[in-house]
Parts: C-alpha cells; structure tokens; sequence
C-alpha cells in the first residue's frame, strides 16, 4: 500500500508499505479522507515526531474486522479518532480525557495518510459510524471541530458574550461558526489577510479585523467601545499572540490558548492586571469522546460544512503538493481525497 512518510518539514514522501493485518480486537480500515491538521504545518511540533505517516483526521471503509469485533462490520464507514482514552483513571473519571496515559499513547497504525490502517481496541472506542447522508469530507471536520466544541466549553462562553477569535483559519473560521450556533453576541475574527477577515464575516462573524503591527488591541477596544472581549480564542501558537489576546480581554474575561507555542516561547504578563482584571488563561489542548460526538451531531445537522471551509482537495499522489498548499497564508484547509 502507498503512505505519505514525512522525514522532516517539507520532505514528504510517497511510499510502499506492506498492507497490515488486523488483530482479534482490532480493525482494518480502508482510508477514503484525511485532514492535514494545523500542528502538521508547524516545523518545531512536526519535526520532534519524523519520521511518521501523516494524517489523523481520516475518515475510511471497514475492510476486515477481528474475530472479537463485535460493534463493527465490513463495509461500515467510519470516522477514527487518532487517540481515545481508558475510561477507568483518575483523569478520565475527571473528563480530562486528554491526560489521560492511555490516550496518548494510542494511535492509529500507521497513519490515516495511508491506504489502509489499523484501528486498535482502544481506539475503536472513539471510532463512530458515519451517517450514509455525511459526504467523507464532512466526516473529515469531526476531530478538528471537536476541538473547537472543546475550546469553547473551556471558554465557558455564554449566550450574549462578546468573543474574539485571533487567526482565521479553519479552526478559527470554526470558532466563529460555532460560537454564532452557540448564541454569542458580537463575534469579531482578526487575521493578518484581509481574505481571510472578509470569510470570517461570510461565516457569523459581526466583524472582520485586518491585523497590521501591533494594532489589534485598539482595533478591538473600537470595535466593542472600550469593553474589550469577554471571551478571547488564541490561534496562532506563539507567546506574542497570547499576550495581545489577555490585552484585548475584558474584565473577567476567559482567554483560551488553543494552540501549542515552541518551548523555548516565554510568554511574560503582568500578574497585578490578571489579578485584579480577574482574567482567566485557559489552555485547549486537542479534544475527547464526549467532543467527537458532539461534533458529529453538529455535521451531520448542518451547522459545520466542509463546502464552507474546505479550499483545496488533492489525490494521495500529489499528497506532497497538498501539504505545501496548506502552508500559503490564504488557504483554510487541504483534504487529500483517496480514490477507491
């Protein structure tokens, strides 16, 4: 079978792997669709996991199934959660799934950028039937919107909050989709493109700000009239972005960090100003089983499309071209589609 093989960022290689076998407890899933995740285009974060098989978004045909499989047959279509908890530890009986030892440890074997690849008992815990009407595109959105589902309860955005969403890409663009479902009231996106600013609005978004320098805190205290956000989502992954996203929170207000900074990124605040502005710092870190379904619920329904968000779609031979595609600044997401 053919996999994409990543050796460092921006080497990419299309390779033959002998096709696995499944266990008893396991299942063997033919791939049909594969997100590229933003961590995917991060050189710091990619690079520490070289080499692997790209893809953990993916979305596949049931081709076999263990002898002690019961809740999955031949022939069922199938999104697949890359990790899935225990259900029995102290994080999990917490749901915080993601600290969970045995979340972190499972994966999908060997990646969903590949023609087949197995699903292991674990896993198959988070593994959900698609419905026959979902397009395997939309099935591809389940895991990145559950994160999104996630970051906003850890928000604890409420009906009538403002809420600012730092980065539009396709997270963020979910962001703003999301919190419009949710009911929140001025919903203000901002990016560095202006392309991007104009699609936020398309989506919900009340306004669409164009960043330039360090202008994003007075363009936020305009656009709300001196109250600042009350919730505040920071995409880009770099101390700065979450430093200017606690300058533009309003008082009391909750700033999520949703994307992992480098570790040597120092992130400096003034402790008097959280204390007494009573801002809460929350990180979202990737998302859990109570999230995939509900984000499921949310595509199926029609409140998530892939027709909205996706730009760009290639065949698993050029799989290379998709991935650099996904690096240009105007690009919101790259699905690299397998052909039967």
């Amino acid at each position: 079978m053919q996999v994409a093989r990543l050796y460092d960022f921006g080497d990419i290689r299309l390779e033959h792997d002998p096709r696995p076998t499944p266990g008893p407890d396991e299942i063997l899933v033919r791939a049909r669709a594969c997100g590229i995740c933003s961590g995917d285009i991060m050189p710091w974060y990619i690079r520490r996991k070289a080499p692997l098989v790209l893809g953990h978004e993916p979305v596949g045909v049931v081709e076999e199934v263990g002898s002690a499989v019961r809740e999955f047959h031949r022939g069922d279509r199938v999104f697949v959660h890359h990790h899935a908890p225990c259900f029995e530890c102290a994080s999990c009986r917490r749901a915080e799934y993601v600290q969970c030892a045995t979340w972190r440890a499972t994966k999908i074997d060997p990646g969903g950028m590949a023609e087949y690849f197995v699903v292991g008992a674990h896993n198959r815990r988070d593994t959900l039937r698609l419905p026959d009407a979902l397009a395997d595109a939309d099935g591809v959105l389940v895991e990145p919107a559950a994160c999104v589902v996630k970051s906003l309860r850890r928000a604890g955005l409420k009906r009538g909050e403002s809420i600012l969403v730092i980065g539009l890409g396709i997270m963020g663009m979910m962001h703003v989709m999301l919190a419009r479902h949710h009911g929140a009231g001025r919903i203000i996106g901002a990016d560095l493109f202006e392309t991007r600013a104009r699609r936020a609005m398309a989506l919900g978004a009340d306004a669409g700000l164009v960043v330039a320098g360090d202008n994003l805190v007075e363009q936020v205290r305009e656009a709300t009239s001196g109250a600042m956000a009350d919730v505040v989502i920071v995409g880009p992954g770099t101390a700065k972005a979450i430093a200017q996203g606690v300058a533009a929170a309003g008082k009391g207000a909750t700033v999520v960090q949703f994307t992992a900074t480098p570790p040597e990124d120092e992130l400096v605040l003034n402790p008097h100003d959280l204390y007494f502005n009573e801002t809460r710092l929350v990180p979202s870190y990737s998302c859990g089983p109570q999230d995939t379904r509900e984000a499921m619920a949310l595509v199926e329904r029609g409140v998530l499309r892939a027709a909205d968000l996706v730009t760009h779609r290639f065949p698993l031979a050029r799989v290379g071209e998709a991935y650099a595609t996904a690096q240009r600044p105007e690009s919101l997401k790259v699905i690299v589609t397998f052909p039967d």
